[in-house]
């Protein structure tokens, strides 16, 4: 069974997201290279999927179904996916938001861990630049924040070693999107519950590999 993905073509990036398993998804330059990269994750996804215990099917990057392919924009060239494609717009019963949300618990999961095992300062990238590991798990939280009232939560941003407050604000997120969806965001002016689960998932883990990436 091919794994359905949607592709979102920028003019100078390309993003492969999974429509079925948030946070599974990659870029590149065109729309071949952004699934192979796809593709090339599905090992590191499997590590989400397993911690969520949701079976994460071997094989599951041996075939792409694209089902759909929607207009990037400035924000996809940035290097962050930012359309919601129409398919977002389908219902969702209940056991599929539950399973959504436990793998997004465990991008959380594996973010914190990935922190919690990495030194405090980063190897750069080719141009010197990056995040250390306090101020990327601040812009994480901050965007966090930011993304929660898409779905109706106002929390503050909380500060980076107030479990508390991570923990409260990550569960007001997860109250709302594990409830069944009939496809109309949760918030005016926001996003559906798929989208929602896809970008927050999507950007903890980008980060999470990342880190893992330059701390080594």
């Amino acid at each position: 069974m091919a794994t359905r993905v949607y592709l979102e073509v920028g003019a100078k990036r390309v993003f492969a997201c999974s429509v079925d398993w948030p946070g599974w998804c990659r870029s590149g330059k065109t729309e071949e290279l952004a699934l192979q990269a796809l593709a090339g994750y599905a090992p590191r996804y499997a590590v989400v999927a397993k911690e969520a215990g949701v079976a994460f099917r071997a094989g599951a990057d041996d075939a792409f179904d694209v089902v759909e392919t929607v207009p990037g924009s400035a924000t996809t060239d940035f290097g962050a996916p930012g359309a919601v494609p129409p398919g977002d717009a389908e219902p969702m019963d209940a056991a599929e938001a539950r399973r959504q949300v436990r793998l997004l618990r465990a991008a959380w999961t594996v973010f914190d861990r990935t922190a919690a095992e990495s030194p405090a300062e980063l190897r750069k990238g080719p141009r010197g630049g990056g995040r250390d590991r306090e101020k990327m798990i601040d812009h994480v939280l901050g965007a966090e924040s930011g993304y929660a009232r898409k779905v109706g939560v106002k929390h503050r941003q909380p500060a980076i070693d107030d479990r508390a407050a991570i923990g409260a604000l990550r569960d007001a997120i997860a109250a709302v999107l594990e409830r069944a969806s009939d496809g109309t965001p949760p918030a005016p002016n926001g996003w559906p519950a798929r989208y929602a689960l896809r970008r927050i998932a999507w950007h903890v883990l980008d980060h999470a590999w990342e880190m893992a990436d330059r701390a080594s």
